[in-house]
């Protein structure tokens, strides 16, 4: 059977799932989209699969051995957040990790963790997710208030790598960075007042603190780290894009 109404009790449950965050935390789960996203779910968190009318003619050997709902293109259209949709939304179940999964996965020899406060941007907190796995970090640590990390934006930006990188969401960020710190983790703040990121200071055990876009790290959260460190900048820019900040200072981590 094809759904062809946006009245179906099945399509007004996806959008409100793509929409909004309050649905998306009380049911647990989540939607992925595109067709390189799909072949990155791992099976045991597929809950649902959608698929287009002209995706299933064109990708039916994607979900040949998936149980998939058939919506008409136009009803796609409506359950889609890219403008142009792909034609295949999953509805996957959330992770859940925690500070102490983080610290103990660890690689002493080479870890990085990022912490992240009050992070807003859906698009920095995807590229960040995506480029920390490809930095090797173990993990991700982010205050309750950043952005929404199962926000189909933030999702898409990973382009896959939410199914890989753990990441904890806390109530209380400070006792998140004495946690760390009682772990042997030296603590690293992005701070105007900092010495040089690049002066041989970061050690190979480490985490980094990474502020708002607009306001940077909050006083608190500053005053709590070992170390603070800054990024040069020439000419009269005052300050660089939140992901590209944390970009290269997790690549001179790993260094």
């Amino acid at each position: 059977m094809v759904i062809t109404s946006t009245s179906n009790e099945q399509i007004k449950k996806l959008i409100q799932l793509k929409e909004k965050s309050k649905v998306r935390k009380t049911t647990g789960t989540f939607t992925v989209e595109g067709k390189k996203m799909f072949v990155e779910i791992p099976a045991e968190d597929l809950v649902s699969v959608y698929v287009s009318e002209t995706f299933l003619k064109e990708n039916g050997e994607l979900v040949k051995d998936k149980k998939y709902q058939i919506v008409s293109d136009q009803v796609f259209k409506k359950i889609s957040d890219t403008v142009t949709p792909q034609g295949i939304v999953a509805v996957v179940k959330q992770k859940s990790y925690s500070i102490d999964y983080i610290i103990e996965k660890r690689n002493k020899e080479k870890s990085c963790i990022v912490v992240l406060d009050r992070l807003q941007d859906p698009g920095n907190m995807g590229t960040i997710v995506r480029t920390g796995e490809a930095a090797g970090i173990s993990g991700i640590i982010m205050s309750k208030d950043s952005a929404d990390i199962y926000n189909p934006k933030v999702i898409r930006s990973t382009m896959g790598s939410i199914f890989r990188v753990p990441f904890a969401i806390v109530d209380d960020l400070a006792a998140a960075v004495d946690t760390l710190k009682d772990n042997g983790i030296t603590t690293y703040a992005a701070h105007l007042k900092g010495e040089l990121y690049n002066s041989g200071s970061l050690t190979k055990d480490c985490a980094l603190l990474i502020g708002n876009e607009a306001r940077g790290l909050s006083e608190e959260i500053s005053a709590k780290a070992d170390k603070l460190i800054k990024i040069p900048m020439h000419g009269k820019v005052e300050s660089l894009n939140a992901a590209v900040a944390t970009a290269i200072l997790m690549y001179e981590a790993v260094r």
